[in-house]
């Protein structure tokens, strides 16, 4: 099976192969992500989709949760994470 390849430009930029874009779903003008998932290596996705159209997603939470609950919690894991 042959990998899709791109060669970057002097400008640094590429060409997605059309295989990559069809199987992304992406077209002239959408956005793509770079996230590194380790030293020298990343994932490429796709940011095709607006936010407002996760609503609903997951249903209704089982219980409310309030904004100060949610900020310990963040403070939580970022204190936990040092």
């Amino acid at each position: 099976m042959r990998m899709p390849t791109a060669t970057v430009t002097s400008k640094g930029q590429i060409t997605i192969p059309v295989e990559v874009r069809n199987d992304l779903k992406v077209d002239a003008g959408d956005r793509v992500e770079f996230i590194q998932i380790a030293p020298g290596r990343y994932d490429f996705v796709a940011v095709t989709r607006s936010v407002s159209e996760l609503k609903g997603m997951f249903g209704r939470p089982s219980t409310a949760v309030s904004i100060e609950d949610m900020n310990k919690a963040i403070a939580r894991r970022g204190a936990a994470a040092r």
